[in-house]
């Protein structure tokens, strides 16, 4: 029977400084993404509805980046691109569909179980994992589990469950699709795709549910803005440019430090107490990020 390639998923980069760049965009994103929950408390305490915020949000990201000239691919990378965007917007819906269903904590805990996914489809492709990367995966999980906390009672809806362990299947497959078709494709270009998606997206579940609006305050306006800038034109691009460098697996691990960002951003803007689990979780889910940059020669398959 054919082995299977003995080498790391995430392939290691010759050069250093492209190595640590890597590594620095990819903490930039989980940082940038990590303000999301911010933005989003203060949306609801202004009223201002879901799908009028992801619409406006992610609508303006695409105009901005079409008058940059994002969007000049060929129509077969426009096809891939597209794609990809269709994955990370159903990332986003399974995510929302999910928290109607079961506690934010769950669906945050079934989301950043992304890295596992990332590992096992690149064993489905026959590459495998090295034990850094599996023993990164196991610190991080168990330290989301410590931060987000356990399944509760109101955690039984099997179709809740079903659509958070969904949105991390779409995720890894997002992040693993990109570093293998999107390599060559410039951060803001895959950003431009992913944004139109989404915003087609959002615009559609506003129409539906009759949530969609345009927003008259200017505080609605300053979210607003902030979410463009921030967990969209930092985050998207930097997760991309990661993926580029430093490949799939290893990024999935560094991005589940945004619960921590989080939860530090909770703690200094929104006045929220910090928990003596969540400072446990964190060390944990930083000896994962850690062990994630490590490499070795993986054991071959029998």
């Amino acid at each position: 029977m054919t082995q299977a390639h003995s080498v790391p998923i995430s392939p290691v980069s010759t050069n250093h400084r492209e190595e640590v760049s890597g590594i620095g965009l990819a903490l930039v994103s989980a940082a940038a993404s990590g303000t999301l929950g911010v933005w989003g408390k203060l949306a609801m305490g202004l009223s201002l509805s879901t799908p009028t915020l992801l619409t406006w949000r992610f609508g303006l990201t695409t105009l901005l980046l079409l008058a940059l000239g994002s969007f000049k691919v060929s129509r077969r990378e426009r096809v891939t691109l597209l794609l990809l965007g269709v994955l990370y917007a159903g990332t986003t819906v399974a995510y929302f569909m999910a928290l109607t269903r079961i506690t934010a904590s769950t669906s945050a805990l079934l989301v950043y179980v992304a890295p596992a996914f990332v590992i096992l489809y690149g064993v489905m492709a026959r590459v495998r994992p090295t034990r850094w990367q599996l023993g990164a995966l196991a610190c991080t999980l168990l330290g989301l589990t410590v931060v987000i906390g356990m399944p509760g009672a109101a955690d039984g809806d099997v179709l809740g469950l079903l659509f958070g362990g969904l949105s991390g299947a779409l995720y890894g497959a997002y992040l693993f699709a990109s570093g293998r078709v999107a390599r060559d494709v410039p951060p803001l270009t895959l950003t431009a795709h992913v944004t139109l998606v989404c915003t087609a997206t959002f615009m559609l579940m506003g129409g539906v549910t009759g949530q969609l609006a345009v927003p008259v305050m200017l505080e609605h306006w300053g979210v607003i803005l902030a979410m463009i800038l921030i967990p969209t034109l930092v985050a998207l691009p930097a997760l991309a440019g990661a993926v580029r460098r430093i490949g799939a697996a290893r990024v999935s691990l560094l991005a589940s430090t945004d619960p921590l960002w989080a939860v530090a951003f909770a703690t200094l803007l929104l006045g929220e107490v910090l928990a003596v689990s969540q400072v446990l979780g964190g060390l944990l889910i930083l000896v994962g990020a850690a062990f994630a940059q490590r490499s070795d020669r993986a054991a071959p398959a029998q």
